[in-house]
């Protein structure tokens, strides 16, 4: 049995699941946080169905530790104590390679792309793009190739899906000497998950993916909507920086620049400060005092005027995306709601496609009120169009791009 490790590395944690690829299960899902801090976490767990039925439970099996974790290499030798001490072990799954996540690939990247020098130092260059992400990013892989230095290492780019956007769809109308010098376009992210639940429904209504016209609403703390045409992304809603589009939940998305320009002139504030602004205090927790959906919805059921608004302008962003991509794909055939919110919210899903009927959108409100963590249709069944909540799995994506490179 072979696997491969997924990491998905930030600066002070990394997150990591290790997938047996014959079957495409989860054996391991793990967590290491406050790396550089006084006192370190490691939790590890395997799912219930992962442990030998003589061991097995109904729960899940997990192992939290506090120490130390000074640097990420550290916090690697932490994960395989852990595989070592709680199991799977990996010399009964040996692993064919490690997936890493990279969020920034720019124009270079389009593909999963095997690690060696010159990719590092090219995911370094472009740290320029992602400065929060790349260099975290980069941190893992180099610790990850000092645990494991005999097998491939893969990176898998959040940009390289959306590389097939057209000059139309990608460009920015500033000068044009200027975008090229500077590199200003637009990129697109969560590539790995609008490709894996695009797939995913096309396997669901049984259609080839090449024939099918999709929407795909990734909605979670980060939100980003996609227009996919047989499979190619054509549209998506982040653009040089994952700050544009939706209303996010500490993210802004679409603003008139001119905002920022004004606010210097009448308080002088500085760059730094409209970056925290619009990444970190905007969006539902700029407008209502909350950032997660499920308060923003309970303040609005008790009367919050400030949530009811935040939650009005979420819905209002969206359906506007969303009527705009069926006009860029000529019609859509599939429309899928996937992330914390997209999975979860069936009160963002309703009002989000409310109205749109005449173009064939049709929910059925028991489907969509139904709990449930499966891949299901909540459209109506003489709904022309087919309306989909899938839960994503970029972890599974990066595993699987990862096995088609190698």
């Amino acid at each position: 049995m072979s696997a491969i490790l997924v990491v998905n590395s930030g600066s002070s944690s990394f997150k990591y699941q290790l997938i047996d690829m014959d079957t495409e299960q989860m054996l391991a899902t793990g967590l290491i946080e406050r790396i550089g801090e006084e006192s370190g976490r490691s939790v590890h767990t395997i799912p219930w169905d992962a442990v030998p039925s003589v061991d097995r439970s109904d729960a899940p099996q997990t192992t939290e530790r506090t120490l130390p974790i000074p640097d990420h290499a550290a916090g690697f030798r932490v994960m395989l104590d852990a595989f070592d001490a709680h199991g799977p072990s990996l010399s009964r799954h040996p692993l064919l390679a490690v997936g890493h996540r990279v969020v920034h690939g720019g124009k270079r990247f389009f593909e999963a792309t095997l690690i060696n020098n010159l990719v590092k130092i090219n995911i370094e260059e472009l740290a320029e793009l992602a400065p929060l992400h790349n260099p975290a990013n980069l941190q893992g892989i180099e610790a990850a190739q000092k645990a494991f230095p005999d097998v491939p290492h893969v990176a898998v780019f959040d940009t390289a899906f959306h590389s097939t956007l057209s000059p139309a769809a990608y460009s920015y109308a500033i000068d044009d000497e200027l975008a090229r010098k500077h590199r200003l376009r637009k990129y697109g992210f969560h590539g790995t998950s609008h490709k894996f639940v695009s797939e995913e429904a096309a396997a669901f209504v049984g259609r080839p993916l090449g024939e099918l016209k999709q929407i795909v609403l990734h909605l979670g703390n980060g939100a980003s909507a996609s227009a996919i045409d047989g499979g190619r992304s054509v549209e998506t809603s982040m653009g040089l920086t994952p700050l544009e589009g939706l209303v996010m939940g500490t993210r802004s998305g679409d603003i008139d620049p001119a905002v920022l320009i004004h606010l210097h002139r009448r308080t002088g504030m500085r760059f730094d400060d409209m970056d925290v602004l619009l990444n970190r205090k905007s969006g539902l927790l700029g407008m209502s005092g909350a950032g997660d959906m499920r308060d923003v919805l309970e303040r609005s059921a008790t009367g919050d005027e400030r949530a009811t608004t935040a939650f009005d302008v979420y819905v209002h962003r969206l359906k506007g995306y969303i009527g705009n991509y069926m006009a860029q794909l000529g019609g859509v055939d599939v429309i899928s709601f996937t992330a914390g919110v997209g999975e979860n919210a069936a009160a963002v899903r309703k009002a989000a496609l409310s109205g749109l009927e005449g173009f064939g959108i049709r929910l059925s409100d028991d489907r969509n009120e139904e709990k449930s963590r499966d891949l299901r249709r909540i459209s109506a069944d003489d709904s022309t169009v087919v309306v989909l909540v899938i839960p994503t799995n970029e972890e599974l994506e990066i595993a699987r791009q990862t096995l088609a490179l190698l």
